[in-house]
Parts: C-alpha cells; sequence; structure tokens
C-alpha cells in the first residue's frame, strides 16, 4: 500500500458544498477563462480546508492538501494548489459576497425549512497579528477576545431563529455596536426582503436614536434595555401581582414604557438573581475588608496624612469592585489622632432595598403588540444562537486571528469562514434529523479516520496495477454513514487516467 491518505471528512466537504448549492453557483459565478485551474474549484479547496482543518493558505497548499484526497475528488493534482493560486481564489470570490448569502438565504430555506421572518443580530470581534497598517478598518477598539494589545475589526453576523447563517458586515474596529444597527438592518432587508421582519438584538443596539428609527420606519423589534432602565419600573417590579412563569425558574411581565408607549417585557431569573447575589455579596466583602484595613492602617499613623492620596486610593478600590461600590458612603473626615483624619464609612440603605427588588431582573423593549409575554421572550432568548454561532466561528473554524494585511484579503478570509460555518451549520441541522446530536467536530474527527490508499500489484506479464481505495469503515464508523444515508466509494479513479471531473468516483 502506498499514498495514504485522509478521506472521510474531505468526503464529506464536497457533499455538503454541492449539497448547499455552492458548487453549481460559483462555477455560474466564476465561469472558466484564461485561467489554468478554475477558480470554482479554488474556492472549493479554500472552503473546504476551512470545514476540516482551519488553517492559513500556506499550510493548505504546502502540507494540508498534500495529506488529504481531495485532490482525486476535485481532480486538482497537488502540484496545482499553491499559496499563490489560493490568494488570487479569495480575490475573486470576494467580488460576489451579496450573491453568495442571496442563494444560502433561498436554498437552506428549501432544505431545511428555514424561516428568516425572525432575524438574530449581534456583534463581535476578531483581531490581527501585525500592525494591518494596509487595512483602514484595523483600530483599536472593545476586544471581545481580551487582546486589547491587537488590532482587530468588528463582524456583525444576522442568524436566522434556527441559528442558521443569513448575512454579515464588517465594520471598523472603532465602530459603536449601536451605530451598525441601521446599515444591517437596511442591508439583509434589500437582500432578502421587508416584509414581516421581525429584529432582535442585544441591548448595546438600544440607543434612543435606533429606537426611534425602528419605530417611524415601522419595523418589529424586540431589543434589550440597558439594566439603568429598571428604575423607570420600580413599582412593578416590587409588585406581586401580574408575573407568569414562562420556564422553570424564570418570570415576565408585560407593562408598557412611560415615554414611547413600547410593551416593556419585565424579566426577572432565579439563577441570574442567586448569581447577582452573590457578586454584590462578594465584592461587597471585598470593599469592606479593604475600608477595614485602610482605617486600621490611618490609626496606627504617628504622622499627618494627606488625604488625597487616601482618597486616590479609595476611588480604585471602588473602581475595582464597582458592582458594590453604592452601598458605601466613603468620607475622611478631620480628627484629633496624631493622622489628621479618621474614616467613616456607613452603608446605604437604598442600595440594599433596591438590590431585593432588581436582582436577576432585567427588561427588554418591543413593538410587536400581537405576541404573548412568552412569545416575547422565548424569541429574545433565541438570541443566544448569534452567540453559539460566534463561539463556533472562533473556536472551531478559527476566524481569529487574521493574519492578512490587506483590507480586501482581511473581507475574503471572513467570508470563507462565512461560507465554512454555512457547511458547518447544515452538518448539525444534517445530523441532528438522522438523531445524532449536534457535534459536527465529532463527526468530521469519526469520518477522517477513514482513509484512501493506492494499493500496488505486481504482475509477471503487465507490470504493476496500481488501484486507488478507500478502507472499509469500522462498525461505529459504518452505523454513522448509515444514519447519515451517506455510500463511500470502494474505488476511485487515478487522476492520470480520470474522465471529466463528474465521472471521478467509480
Amino acid at each position: 500500500m502506498e499514498r495514504s491518505r485522509r478521506f472521510g471528512d474531505v468526503y464529506l466537504a464536497p457533499t455538503l458544498w454541492r449539497g448547499v448549492g455552492l458548487e453549481e453557483l460559483c462555477e455560474r459565478l466564476l465561469p472558466p477563462g484564461q485561467e489554468r485551474i478554475s477558480w470554482a474549484k479554488m474556492a472549493a479547496v479554500l472552503v473546504a480546508a476551512r470545514f476540516c482543518e482551519p488553517s492559513s493558505e500556506l499550510h493548505i497548499a504546502e502540507d494540508w492538501y498534500r495529506r488529504t484526497a481531495l485532490c482525486d475528488l476535485l481532480q486538482l493534482g497537488d502540484e496545482e494548489v499553491n499559496k499563490d493560486r489560493l490568494y488570487r481564489g479569495l480575490d475573486h470570490l470576494l467580488v460576489h459576497k451579496a450573491a453568495l448569502e442571496a442563494h444560502l438565504s433561498q436554498r437552506c430555506g428549501e432544505l431545511f425549512a428555514i424561516q428568516n421572518d425572525v432575524l438574530l443580530y449581534d456583534v463581535t470581534s476578531t483581531y490581527f497579528e501585525g500592525q494591518a497598517e494596509a487595512n483602514p478598518q484595523a483600530r483599536r477598539g472593545h476586544s471581545r477576545d481580551h487582546r486589547p494589545d491587537c488590532k482587530q475589526v468588528c463582524i456583525a453576523l444576522v442568524v436566522t431563529f434556527d441559528g442558521f447563517p443569513l448575512g454579515y458586515e464588517v465594520f471598523a474596529a472603532n465602530t459603536n455596536d449601536s451605530r451598525t444597527l441601521q446599515t444591517i438592518v437596511a442591508t439583509m432587508e434589500a437582500r432578502h426582503g421587508v416584509v414581516g421582519r421581525v429584529w432582535i438584538t442585544d441591548r448595546a443596539m438600544a440607543s434612543a436614536k435606533n429606537l426611534a428609527w425602528l419605530r417611524e420606519t415601522g419595523r418589529r423589534y424586540i431589543i434589550g434595555a440597558p439594566k439603568s432602565e429598571l428604575k423607570k419600573f420600580g413599582a412593578e417590579l416590587a409588585a406581586a401581582a401580574g408575573w407568569r412563569t414562562v420556564q422553570a425558574g424564570v418570570e415576565v411581565k408585560l407593562a408598557r414604557h412611560p415615554e414611547t408607549d413600547e410593551i416593556v417585557i419585565l424579566c426577572r431569573s432565579a439563577d441570574r438573581r442567586s448569581k447577582e447575589r452573590a457578586m454584590h455579596d462578594r465584592f461587597s466583602e471585598r470593599i469592606a475588608a479593604a475600608l477595614e484595613r485602610l482605617a486600621a492602617r490611618i490609626a496606627r499613623s504617628k504622622k499627618h496624612l494627606d488625604p488625597a492620596p487616601i482618597n486616590r486610593q479609595i476611588g480604585r478600590l471602588l473602581q475595582r469592585n464597582q458592582r458594590a461600590a453604592a452601598r458605601f458612603a466613603i468620607a475622611l473626615e478631620p480628627d484629633g489622632c496624631p493622622a489628621g483624619v479618621r474614616l467613616c464609612v456607613t452603608c446605604n440603605d437604598a442600595f440594599d432595598d433596591w438590590a431585593a427588588i432588581s436582582e436577576g431582573a432585567y427588561l427588554l423593549r418591543s413593538n410587536i403588540a400581537d405576541w404573548n409575554d412568552q412569545q416575547l421572550w422565548k424569541a429574545y432568548i433565541q438570541l443566544t444562537q448569534a452567540e453559539a454561532a460566534f463561539r463556533i466561528q472562533k473556536d472551531q473554524l478559527n476566524v481569529r486571528p487574521i493574519w492578512h494585511q490587506r483590507e480586501d484579503r482581511v473581507q475574503a478570509h471572513i467570508l470563507v469562514c462565512f461560507l465554512a460555518f454555512v457547511m458547518w451549520k447544515s452538518l448539525e441541522m444534517w445530523q441532528q434529523r438522522a438523531g445524532l446530536g449536534n457535534s459536527p467536530r465529532t463527526i468530521l474527527e469519526e469520518l477522517a479516520r477513514i482513509q484512501s490508499h493506492d494499493v500496488v500489484l505486481p504482475t509477471t506479464t503487465h507490470g504493476q496495477i496500481r488501484l486507488r481505495c478507500v478502507t472499509h469503515p469500522d462498525p461505529a464508523q459504518a452505523a454513522l454513514l448509515d444514519r447519515l444515508g451517506l455510500v463511500l466509494p470502494k474505488r476511485m479513479r487515478i487522476a492520470e487516467q480520470a474522465a471529466p471531473p463528474l465521472a471521478a468516483i467509480a
């Protein structure tokens, strides 16, 4: 046996690529020209690599592609895939971003009966390695990846109610989240239509300007509101009547916003209450212990102390523990002791009273009058699908860090990650319907153990016979393939003897 290569996972990738219609679409968008290798095939290589083993274009060309049987499946020799051709493939693919998104919205709606009338919207960031001086969007900003030392860009992603990606846009890193909303809404509606849309997003988008714009333009929405707005509804929170249990440990109540007459969904969660109470207690204990030590140090001092450094120390203490800072009233008062001052600390009873009411509570704002409280709350909770999409792209598809320095290459890198996520989500829905859970990585790792080999048979009269064979799946793999409805080929044609690409699998 010779030429052993990974087969199972790279067989699944082109299957998904064709299944969601991307092979046919790319062949139409990237028709053959004067190039020797079709750009549609290079796009398939880029996305398959991101789906199976996320890595750089250099790694794809020099290592990954040569270890897989993708060359046999695509009828594209190892020597035809190099980093320069992959980079140019990125450039050709990026031009068709809008067409790709529009196609995927329609095609995946047909495959999985996905409805895109309720859209979930969220923003994340991803950072660069290098200075990215050729990219005007690369800026410093709030880093969700805890890498404030690196430049970054913001990615605004829209997914359906089921978490299927519908589209995205890239913004400069110093763009406030709220300033992206109107651009995203207008862009997505231009591509996918306007009628019946419901937009769901978190409190980072809940600026007065955005809410006014959504109302004035007749768009329906459910948006999380800043916690500071809870104070406007203190009476409703404190009242025992009107609450309805929508899930174990979660209660909601509807009210009207006093300024805009919007529907306000007041929510309180037992788990969230326990978490916030524990946080308040922990920060309060830290502040109390630090103030006790500070008071003792002041009392022991044998010389006159300057109040300014002490006040700065108190300020830093409260800043580090700001969740409980309002609980304490702290003052340095003149005193006849050697230090000249003494520390006076009192507890603010109003803080404890409000904490007892507001711990575990949050509110949502909406202008949807024909949904009940349970429907509104459950729709907003689906926003976790957008957060899960970001986790998959970062942890499984390695959208970060970005090594490209040019703006167009960065945009193309994110597009390839988006297309790989479409395939990832398609596999997830496929395996869910087959009763195989919701972990595509487990499927890929299991199938990756299936390999292809060249079996070389020497003969006395006809030289060597070379057969390119696929290993027989073990019982677990066979059961997995059966549930997915996949049939692996037993043999493949060797590229040098190949018929046209569609006949590559014998």
